[in-house]
């Protein structure tokens, strides 16, 4: 979920890093959880009831729900966000139903502790259409692109650029969202710095030990002209385009990453991309 940023960059130490844990992993089992139910004939409703559930089964709290009331919007309704195709971001829970070859994007938080968790997904609703696809797994691949470029010494353009080249690497235009972007996280679920999804290489903060950054890519098939509803929450593209949304939570570590919201720690993907994984073995 995007939002206010403080002004300071919050460094944490090994534990703290280790007690944000926690909650990125209550996070990343309500989104398998919200997978699993995402199934045609569902509402976007019993999609947040579940999400509800994880968090009540492990005394977690939700960071998303009533969110907004200290900004003057009114308060968020759920404990997730459920955006159905031409829904980018900040979709409301309530009694869409899921059709076959939808896709449906879910971001989705806790906290543990004083700790935030934060993350989302793009789930294909049965079997969906090779654009829609191709979509999903373009925005997934640039999340991670993104987050290859977390490390120690980097700066966080070099992030945003890393995103941007892979969405642009694929030999057609996709829509980028340059209103909303990843954000820094800790004791609360926006914080300094912003991560935008675009840029150029080499500028803004400094990524060092200790910070620990949601990098979240959100694409369009079409243009990236959006438009917010009169709920003054709903995020939707102007042109009807299906939108994808893909967000990790990861904590920049002094040898490596910790993709605090991934079962594994990121540790497979990591390897993939070659990427020195810095969380406990």
């Amino acid at each position: 979920m995007s939002g206010l940023r403080r002004e300071r960059i919050e460094v944490k130490s090994t534990d703290q890093l280790e007690a944000m844990r926690v909650a990125g992993l209550v996070v990343a089992e309500g989104l398998a959880a919200m997978r699993e139910a995402a199934k045609p004939g569902a509402t976007t409703a019993d999609i947040d009831r579940v999400g509800r559930e994880v968090l009540a089964s492990h005394n977690a709290t939700s960071n998303f729900l009533g969110y907004g009331a200290d900004y003057g919007l009114p308060p968020y309704p759920g404990v997730a966000c459920v955006s159905v195709n031409e829904v980018v971001v900040h979709g409301i829970p309530g009694p869409r139903v899921l059709q076959e070859g939808d896709i449906v994007s879910v971001d989705y938080g806790g906290i543990v502790n004083g700790w935030h968790g934060d993350s989302a997904s793009t789930f294909e609703v049965g079997e969906v259409d090779s654009d829609s696809h191709l979509l999903v797994e373009v925005t997934r691949e640039s999340m991670w692109a993104g987050i290859a470029k977390a490390l120690p010494g980097n700066r966080v353009g070099d992030i945003s650029h890393a995103v941007e080249v892979s969405i642009q690497s694929h030999g057609r235009t996709f829509g980028i969202l340059r209103e909303y972007t990843g954000h820094g996280i800790g004791t609360a679920m926006h914080q300094p710095p912003d991560v935008p999804n675009y840029g150029r290489p080499h500028r803004g903060p400094k990524i060092v030990p200790g910070m620990c950054l949601c990098i979240e890519p959100m694409v369009t098939l079409g243009s990236d002209d959006i438009a917010e509803l009169d709920d003054e929450w709903t995020v939707v593209t102007i042109d009807s385009s299906r939108a994808a949304h893909w967000e990790n939570q990861v904590a920049i570590m002094p040898n490596g990453l910790w993709v605090l919201t991934e079962p594994d720690g990121g540790r497979a993907k990591l390897a993939e991309l070659g990427v020195p994984y810095g969380g406990p073995d």
